[in-house]
């Protein structure tokens, strides 16, 4: 495996990928979507959902995932969006993350469960899982998927994101880890994943924001956002994530800080693979919730 070396915003944007990502403005969303927005990413936030002692309020994140889901889908009631995206007839696989210093928290798996077993889906027809998801029956045979972690910096990929988190899906993770991950987009190729995933979350309860080093963790680095990044389009979605990581370095270093890499899998998933848009004039944002600091 090639070593990753440190590459700085000038270096990467002598590259492809950082030419396809200044044409397309992804160092700056704009204050309102575009008319010709392709795609909805829903940014929803709660104070209250965090609590002082890091504790996780499930009933304030039952709310604001069935907001999220309702208004990315255009409907007027909870249920209803919900069935708009899955059936009772549905296997579905929650694909997790269970990095232990950041993992998705169990609130947030438990109340994406409760919801699909309130839609009648049984619960043997349901499984959470991250590293098992190969040898796993009921993602064998999964219908759909839901894709949920938690959004930070990462030392391989730039971003630890809703694409990057499908690498469990192969036998050989480490050999999507050239050239910053940037062949993950082909992961979601595979027909093991193909065309299943219903619903892409990046959890931005405590995201962590700066990193250097592989499985680096440190608090000072960690911010209670309190909010949720969601949508169908795990392009869209990953591209919001990864500019609130930035624009909060900015925020706290007073520029926008080096990562070991930078995270082109974003780019690469739109451009090669066609997974979804990268271009942020593209991405309607729909902000919902507490504004304070909101930075996108």
């Amino acid at each position: 495996m090639k070593a990753i070396k440190t590459v700085t915003r000038r270096d990467f944007l002598k590259g492809t990928a950082g030419l396809f990502l200044t044409s397309t403005g992804l160092s700056a969303i704009p204050p309102k979507a575009s008319a010709h927005a392709q795609t909805k990413v829903i940014v929803i936030r709660n104070a209250d959902v965090v609590g002082p002692n890091s504790e996780i309020k499930h009933s304030l994140l039952q709310n604001m995932i069935n907001e999220a889901v309702r208004i990315l889908t255009d409907k007027n009631e909870a249920q209803a969006a919900w069935q708009s995206l899955f059936s009772k007839t549905d296997i579905v696989g929650i694909k997790t993350n269970v990095w232990h210093y950041l993992p998705t928290p169990k609130e947030l798996e438990i109340a994406i469960q409760q919801k699909l077993v309130d839609l009648g889906i049984p619960a043997t027809n349901i499984a959470i899982d991250d590293r098992g998801v190969l040898d796993n029956p009921i993602f064998k045979k999964a219908s759909a998927l839901i894709n949920v972690r938690p959004v930070r910096t990462h030392h391989w990929s730039g971003v630890g994101s809703c694409l990057k988190n499908y690498i469990m899906f192969v036998r050989n993770p480490s050999a999507y880890h050239n050239e910053g991950c940037s062949d993950l987009g082909k992961i979601w190729t595979y027909p093991v994943v193909k065309g299943k995933t219903r619903l892409n979350i990046l959890c931005a309860l405590t995201p962590q924001f700066y990193g250097r080093g592989a499985h680096f963790f440190d608090r000072r680095y960690v911010w209670p956002y309190r909010g949720l990044i969601v949508g169908t389009d795990p392009v869209a979605v990953d591209t919001v994530g990864s500019e609130l990581l930035r624009k909060k370095r900015i925020a706290h270093f007073g520029d926008d800080r080096a990562l070991d890499v930078l995270p082109v899998h974003i780019s690469v998933a739109d451009k090669k693979y066609r997974l979804g848009v990268s271009d942020l004039s593209k991405i309607e944002i729909i902000k919902v919730g507490w504004r304070d600091e909101v930075l996108l």
